[in-house]
């Protein structure tokens, strides 16, 4: 490399990136002015893609960690040939409606394989990708067929490498040997408010070889044949991760060049000619691209296609050898679940003492996992507790590496293999790992704590529902129900706080029947993330035959129960375990002559899915008095009620003590909800 050719694509993704972001007057100009070389590298001689068909399964993974500089990507992406990146894209940058947003987001077709910006996420996001091409590979791939056979790579920054969440990701990576994750981090020692020397003068090397990492150091970030071998250098290290210390100036080649004044804000006019003129640019043509860059650019694209059609031949040879696993691989690329899957959902028979729903939760996961290959993941430590453990599943583990055993994994591999992924205490990890299985493809993964540690998970998860990235996310103790732990453990704003989040499904079932119907919709629903919140207190098991069926749940919200046909003197709202206490008063008033209705709304989502016209059947708009009961925080709970209801709810935090003493304490006894119905009717 170094080449002529070589250096003018490198020069002319240097410029596209600049013309992008002075075209929209905002940006990030100083990251790709700097990073230039390597991602030209990365692209042109080691990437493994087919920009024709961008979603080839077995395609290499690129993810621009550093989402700022996303004027790199969108550059990178023109240039290599994908279609629909078209120039036009980039003059739109940072504008209405295109494909190319201040920070990149999810569209294969673009190129984009993740959502970034950020910080950190990306990271963490190419950690879950290396981990599901490694269980793919370790179960499909034969002597002769490797079918799953590919690398994730990104460029990360200072940024990305001080946030926390990074620091889980690469020390569970470390110890997973992921050999298939490289990063190259632009070590421009800059960030957005100064010098890194300010805040950031940790051995970054030394830290990661800790973590199990291979670290590979180039010192001059505009050498390509450095950069090249450094890249073949980790790809050849098969039982570690590699992390590539690239030393490189931000705003390479321009007036403010390693200052942080180039970091976020595009540069002057007369800077921009400046640095035009140091590359020895055209600095009267915006967005000038020589002819012969393309063609060499994309001789890269054109290998990939190549390569996709000898995988293409491969998988058919492999469906004729390996049938049944053929007929499964296709299966999970194309995202199908599989013939039959529903067939051995539990069906739970009616009992007064019931099961807690986290129980009840695991047991329908478990036999969901015998059907569905596809299904993988775990928890934050807390399997025992979350009840999320697939049972003779395995434990995803370096092959070798680990002689330990999960708790509750009675057999199983103990490789990649393994379905059960041991996250250790580590939320914020876990839920960005979700996200890059989901993105990588094949796999359902899922993930489970507390509801309360879901705090530790939430910028991972509004990325999951800003992407539609398919993740279920198991929370469990999810109420001051679960008692003596005391408020630090009992959740009181999460579901009004999930419910905020758009694309994020909430789903709050009140018994084990209702638990199955839980996971049956968060397996078909598809285009987003799935939160199901489950009991840690044991919930009673609802005569289905007195009451409504628990197929209710589809529908988000349901009539459980009516005394008369006649209009209701008052409706009853509930979710979750405050059905039960909330069916007793509905029981008392009835017996005392009034008219009510009991709607279960286990998901607000859900509900707001269906027409008006079955909304309106279920909580009629206009005069009825409604009471909405639920152990959480009242906020958003008025929407549905109107002007003559009330919200029996919690607006502060919660106490240690006994689970039905708290309760009993915040208002949740069938004489408490009975007297405060009342009250609204006014018969009190």
């Amino acid at each position: 490399m170094n080449t002529k050719i070589d250096e003018l694509c490198v020069t002319a993704l240097r410029m596209l990136a600049l013309d992008t972001v002075q075209k929209a007057k905002s940006g990030h100009p100083g990251m790709p002015l700097g990073a230039a070389p390597m991602a030209y590298v990365l692209f042109r001689d080691h990437l493994k893609y087919n920009p024709r068909h961008p979603r080839w399964f077995d395609r290499d993974h690129f993810i621009l960690s550093a989402g700022h500089g996303s004027a790199l990507l969108y550059s990178l992406l023109h240039l290599s040939g994908y279609e629909k990146m078209t120039l036009d894209q980039l003059k739109n940058f940072r504008q209405w409606g295109s494909a190319t947003p201040g920070h990149p987001e999810h569209d294969i077709d673009f190129g984009i394989e993740t959502t970034t910006g950020p910080l950190g996420q990306g990271f963490v996001t190419g950690v879950g990708m290396a981990i599901a091409e490694a269980h793919l590979a370790a179960r499909f791939n034969r002597t002769d067929y490797r079918m799953i056979d590919h690398h994730t790579y990104a460029i990360v920054s200072d940024g990305d490498l001080m946030e926390g969440v990074t620091a889980e990701a690469a020390s569970l990576a470390g110890h997973l040997r992921l050999g298939k994750l490289v990063y190259l981090f632009d070590n421009n020692s800059i960030s957005l408010a100064g010098e890194t020397a300010l805040c950031f003068t940790e051995d970054i090397g030394k830290r990661f070889n800790a973590y199990g990492w291979q670290v590979i150091r180039v010192e001059a970030g505009n050498d390509l044949n450095l950069i090249s071998r450094a890249i073949t250098e980790a790809r050849e290290e098969l039982n570690r991760p590699s992390l590539i210390m690239v030393t490189t100036h931000i705003g390479f080649g321009s007036p403010k060049q390693d200052t942080f004044d180039v970091h976020g804000s595009p540069l002057k006019s007369e800077e921009v000619l400046e640095t035009k003129r140091f590359f020895g640019w055209p600095d009267d043509r915006d967005f000038f691209i020589p002819d012969e860059v393309p063609a060499h650019f994309q001789q890269s694209g054109e290998k990939g296609a190549v390569e996709e059609a000898r995988w293409k031949r491969m998988l058919e040879r492999y469906t004729s050898a390996y049938p049944a696993e053929g007929k499964e691989l296709q299966g999970l690329i194309e995202n199908r679940l599989p013939e039959g899957w529903e067939k051995d959902l539990p069906v739970f028979p009616a009992d007064p003492k019931g099961m807690a729903t986290r129980k009840a939760g695991g047991l329908v996961m478990n036999a969901l996992a015998q059907r569905i290959s596809a299904l993988m993941g775990g928890s934050a430590d807390l399997d025992p507790s979350t009840n999320t453990v697939l049972k003779d599943q395995g434990s995803f583990q370096a092959p070798g590496q680990c002689h330990a055993n999960m708790q509750g994994v009675v057999s199983g591999p103990l490789n990649y293999a393994g379905r059960n992924i041991a996250f250790g205490v580590r939320e914020h990890a876990m839920g960005g790992i979700l996200n890059g299985i989901a993105t990588h493809g094949g796999l359902i993964p899922f993930g489970a704590t507390f509801f309360v540690f879901s705090d530790y998970m939430k910028p991972s998860i509004r990325l999951a529902a800003l992407s539609g990235c398919h993740v279920v996310y198991i929370f469990t103790h999810d109420s001051v129900g679960l008692g003596e732990d005391g408020p630090t453990h009992q959740p009181i704003e999460h579901l009004a706080a999930f419910r905020s989040v758009p694309n994020l499904l909430v789903i709050r079932p009140a018994d084990a029947n209702e638990a199955a119907e839980a996971w049956r919709t968060a397996l078909k629903h598809q285009n987003g993330p799935v939160a199901i919140i489950l009991s840690r207190q044991d919930l009673p098991i609802l005569d289905r035959s007195r009451f409504a069926p628990a197929q209710g749940l589809q529908k988000g919200a349901y009539i459980l129960t009516e005394s008369s046909p006649k209009t209701p003197d008052i409706i009853l709202v509930a979710t979750g375990s405050e059905v039960h206490p909330t069916l007793e008063a509905f029981e008392k008033l009835s017996s005392e002559g009034f008219s009510v209705r009991l709607v279960n709304m286990p998901s607000w989502e859900l509900f707001e899915a269906q027409s008006i016209e079955y909304r309106d059947s279920v909580l009629p708009p206009g005069p009825i008095p409604k009471l909405a009961v639920e152990a959480g925080a009242s906020l958003g709970w008025h929407k549905y009620i109107g002007e003559r209801g009330d919200v029996v709810a919690i607006d502060r935090f919660g106490a240690s003590a006994p689970g039905s003493t708290v309760l009993s304490q915040f208002g949740f006894t069938v004489d408490q909800l009975v007297i405060r119905a009342k009250i609204l009717m006014n018969k009190e």
